[in-house]
């Protein structure tokens, strides 16, 4: 007995240990105020463990995923997966600080998930090193909150398109709250989308400045610019001579092979201006990233998810509330919130076309070009068609050569004022619906 007792000891001078590392949370979650709703929301012991039960799936272990990862877990979230397929490198250093020399050329995935691990007890982390479409709907369904850290603006259309095609009317549980942030610079952004309840991330798709995207018909046949050039080297001629191997665009050697072909392309054409570090700008596309820009919008992306987790207050994106943070801190700091409200039109969760307005003496070519340059689109590869026939297909090769005709025909000798079409690009789940209208 007296052998026993040992460890009965030594237990619960570790749970009151545990108890009293955080009591700032029990002050938090044992509380009413003003903002709590009596009939939803009953403090005490039942919050906290919700807290600890709730699954949570962090995509991003970068700059903000890093931050996201540690506040989460300090929070007292327990249960976390995390995704991402992208490897250390020394330059990440400097602002993802779960990261250390002797991890350069790690999964970052699999190192922030056993350095928080390590740091603070209880939680458990999963990653998964790999792309977010490797995953199917049933694994996004056994989350209970799903926060983004992402870079890429089509990433975080495909996740956003996948949780609104998931959701169920009759499984209250399908819905699963997204909770976004981004940075670039001094500037930062969080918000917090309910599939199918309130604007998407389509639908707030005007609000992101679009990298400089060129449909793939422009790149094979016109280039105009030098970042075409490029744009056609990584997207067309690595894809047509060296496909078996896996672009790496933090390998010299691959981003070398691509400024060659760029640079001898824009010969060709007589087109000035590739250097080696366009290259890897546009390959890459790189934005400035700041430590601190990161754990302010990081930290408003927590919060987000510990309100939700516990109800201890009103969320962003409560149906009809403000549901997006902006952040600046160029000169001084300066945050406000503001509703930006569900589209009928929006291709995600909309049910409406959305209207276009074209110049009738533009070619096909034109308004494809003009679908990559629009805000709200940013479709780099279209393939588009109406009820009756196909005008353009980006891929395959054959039927690609088969439809290139069509490029050069003006659009009032394709389409009508007010006919529908359908825009569908390989990069989303999703096709596009727009209603032409002559100007």
């Amino acid at each position: 007995m007296a052998t026993e007792s040992v460890p009965q000891v030594a237990l619960t001078q570790d749970a009151s240990e545990d108890r009293a590392r955080w009591k700032h949370l029990d002050t938090i979650l044992s509380r009413r105020g003003a903002f709590t709703d009596p009939d939803d929301f009953i403090p005490g012991d039942r919050v906290i463990q919700s807290l600890e039960a709730a699954k949570v799936l962090v995509i991003g272990a970068g700059g903000l995923g890093c931050e996201i990862l540690k506040n989460l877990a300090l929070s007292g979230f327990k249960n976390i997966d995390v995704i991402d397929m992208d490897t250390i490198d020394v330059s990440n250093l400097n602002r993802q600080f779960l990261f250390r020399q002797s991890d350069v050329g790690s999964y970052k995935a699999e190192v922030a998930a056993r350095f928080v691990e390590k740091r603070v007890k209880g939680v458990k982390i999963n990653p998964y090193c790999g792309k977010i479409q490797d995953k199917d709907e049933d694994y996004y369904l056994k989350f209970n909150i799903i926060v983004c850290g992402l870079d890429s603006i089509e990433a975080r259309r495909w996740i956003n398109a996948t949780l609104v095609g998931m959701v169920d009317e009759d499984n209250v549980d399908s819905l699963k709250p997204l909770i976004d942030g981004g940075t670039e610079g001094f500037r930062g952004q969080s918000r917090v989308i309910l599939p199918t309840v309130t604007s998407c991330i389509e639908c707030q798709l005007d609000m992101h400045a679009p990298r400089a995207a060129v449909p793939l018909c422009t790149l094979a046949t016109i280039p105009r610019q030098p970042q075409h050039c490029i744009e056609w080297a990584h997207l067309i001629a690595w894809e047509e001579e060296r496909k078996d191997i896996t672009l790496d665009t933090d390998d010299t050697e691959h981003i070398s092979w691509l400024f060659a072909k760029a640079l001898k392309r824009a010969q060709e054409f007589n087109i000035p201006g590739v250097t080696y570090s366009m290259t890897q700008g546009v390959v890459k596309n790189i934005i400035p990233a700041i430590a601190s820009t990161n754990a302010i919008v990081a930290a408003s992306c927590c919060n987000e998810a510990f309100k939700i987790a516990t109800g201890t207050n009103p969320f962003l994106g409560n149906p009809g509330a403000n549901n997006y943070m902006m952040y600046s801190g160029d000169d001084s700091i300066y945050t406000y919130t503001f509703e930006h409200e569900k589209k009928d039109d929006c291709p995600v969760c909309g049910n409406l076309a959305k209207e276009i307005s074209v110049k009738r003496e533009w070619t096909l070519q034109d308004f494809l070009e003009h679908l990559a340059e629009r805000p709200e689109a940013q479709l780099k590869k279209p393939s588009i068609r109406t009820e009756e026939k196909s005008l353009y297909y980006s891929a395959p090769p054959s039927l690609e050569e088969q439809t290139r005709p069509n490029l050069k025909r003006k659009l009032d000798e394709l389409l009508s004022d007010g006919q529908e079409v359908g825009v569908s690009d390989p990069a989303f789940t999703i096709d596009f619906k727009f209603k032409i209208r002559f100007s």
